[in-house]
């Protein structure tokens, strides 16, 4: 079985690590209210989802 000879450091450990990282979700313009939303999903203040209200306010 293939063992490292010597301990990886934290800057070798940090550089392969550099594209690790979250990404900002795709946020869109809801069409009745103008809030941001995230895409394909029912807006949270109007409840609507493509111009159909989903969720009684």
């Amino acid at each position: 079985m293939a063992v490292p000879q010597r301990r990886t450091s934290k800057t070798r450990r940090d550089k392969r690590r550099t594209h690790f990282k979250l990404s900002v979700p795709g946020m869109v313009k809801c069409d009745q209210c103008g809030e941001l939303k995230l895409g394909h999903h029912v807006c949270k203040v109007c409840g609507t989802y493509k111009t159909r209200e989903i969720i009684k306010q």
